[in-house]
């Protein structure tokens, strides 16, 4: 079993970008920048967001925080991602989700502009990822699929399975694994699906994105199955100083001896997903 490093990836893939953007300033251009609006106090956003603003600082991007508390009405939201379509100086930015009940998730991805939209969750990007056309694509799945490359995860006629669904991971990994270049059978199961454990123990490569921590366990792994693990969710620990563990939808500790590539929790996904935030930073100051 071998040990995908998101961490080690990540850093030099960084590395990439901050020598990418030397050469854009030693050519008279610009530095990317990227926008952050967080809106309340949610722990696992905090710490996302605190990780795109350091990441930024070290592959040169000027990054921007606009921070509100969780009462903000809709209308005020909308008119921040107004402004931020408008300005000039920047290049990409984000709405960092969750938000808050009483604000349409929804209508704020739409009303950001394509262009700028380096999350890559706007209806627009989304059509023209499953079209085939180049545009910003989501950052997770983005970040998985480098992962697999960087680590020369066999891919062509492979059959992935995909455990879960969402628009932000699930729908568009799907797409992204079933491309040209790629060419991989995808099968997507989600809380619907009929005999979950006998369609994963045929997966060579089997994606977990379904938020539940430990979900999937040593009986539904076909042994040597490369395995990514997506989740990430905040459970109570009293080994940790936090009071905070993250947790993974993989049982890794009965799962990782089957495996012949397995994504650990943290240090997996997390950082590629910066990384793709990044690429797509970098991607829309191109484009400017």
């Amino acid at each position: 079993m071998e040990l995908i490093d998101g961490k080690k990836t990540s850093t030099e893939i960084k590395q990439e970008i901050a020598e990418e953007v030397k050469k854009i300033i030693a050519n008279g251009g610009r530095a990317p920048h990227l926008a952050a609006v967080l809106v309340g106090h949610d722990g696992g956003s905090e710490t996302y967001v605190a990780h795109k603003i350091k990441s930024c600082e070290e592959v040169g991007f000027k990054s921007s925080l606009i921070r509100f508390e969780d009462d903000i009405t809709e209308d005020e939201l909308l008119k921040t991602v107004a402004k931020l379509n408008d300005d000039s100086d920047v290049d990409g930015f984000i709405v960092q989700l969750p938000l808050p009940k009483h604000i349409d998730e929804q209508k704020v991805i739409e009303a950001i502009d394509p262009k700028k939209d380096v999350d890559g969750f706007h209806p627009v990007n989304l059509g023209r990822l499953v079209a085939g056309l180049d545009t910003f694509v989501s950052a997770t799945p983005s970040g998985i699929v480098d992962l697999l490359k960087r680590y020369n995860i066999p891919t062509a006629g492979k059959h992935c399975v995909i455990i879960g669904r969402s628009n932000i991971v699930g729908r568009p990994l799907s797409i992204l694994m079933s491309q040209k270049g790629v060419d991989a059978t995808v099968t997507v199961c989600h809380s619907r699906t009929e005999n979950l454990k006998e369609i994963t123990k045929t997966a060579d490569i089997l994606v977990a994105a379904i938020g539940k921590p430990g979900f999937v366990t040593a009986d539904m792994v076909k042994p040597g199955c490369a395995i990514i693990d997506v989740g990430t969710t905040r459970v109570k620990s009293d080994k940790t100083k936090s009071g905070w563990k993250l947790c993974g939808d993989v049982d890794f500790e009965n799962v990782a001896p089957l495996c012949s590539y397995i994504t650990p929790v943290p240090g997996g996904v997390g950082p590629m997903t910066i990384c793709s935030l990044l690429k797509n930073t970098l991607k829309a100051g191109k484009q400017r």
